[in-house]
């Protein structure tokens, strides 16, 4: 599968996020071309402000791996991780992260902060964007324009 066809995975986890009135943010985790990590945020529904899509799908990597580094893996998420999920990623020696839309208000990939760029880690994921970023972005703009609309509606 190709860096799309995961993202697309990402997107289907995104849409259930969404459904559940989460920020719709998906991601999967990849070894040797098969998911074996799957995660949609969920910090509301979980009362858990670390229950974002990354950190989901990269807890289930690790259980299904049975261990906590998930060395040779591969990232796919929506959005441009946070320092929390960039802290995370780095922490279990994930390979590669691919990521769609840029978060230029938390973003910790270069947007706002580009936390993989310290020469002083001891890990070092190699980190690329852009990838179904318009898609991933009009998935966002379109949830925070329908939550804007029902605000206005009360």
């Amino acid at each position: 599968m190709a860096d799309e066809d995961f993202m697309r995975e990402a997107l289907n986890l995104a849409e259930q996020a969404e459904q559940l009135g989460e920020v719709p943010v998906g991601a999967v985790v990849v070894k040797d071309g098969l998911i074996i990590g799957r995660g949609y945020n969920s910090p509301i529904n979980l009362h858990d402000p670390s229950a974002h899509a990354e950190m989901q799908a990269l807890r289930e990597a690790a259980q299904t791996l049975g261990n906590y580094r998930l060395v040779g893996c591969e990232l796919f998420v929506t959005l441009e991780p946070c320092l929390m999920c960039a802290g995370a990623i780095m922490h279990a020696r994930v390979a590669r992260l691919v990521y769609g839309a840029s978060d230029f208000k938390t973003g910790a990939c270069g947007s706002v902060l580009d936390t993989f760029a310290q020469p002083s880690w001891n890990h070092h994921t190699n980190v690329l964007g852009g990838v179904l970023a318009q898609q991933c972005g009009d998935t966002l703009s379109a949830f925070f324009a329908k939550r804007r609309a029902q605000k206005k509606a009360v």
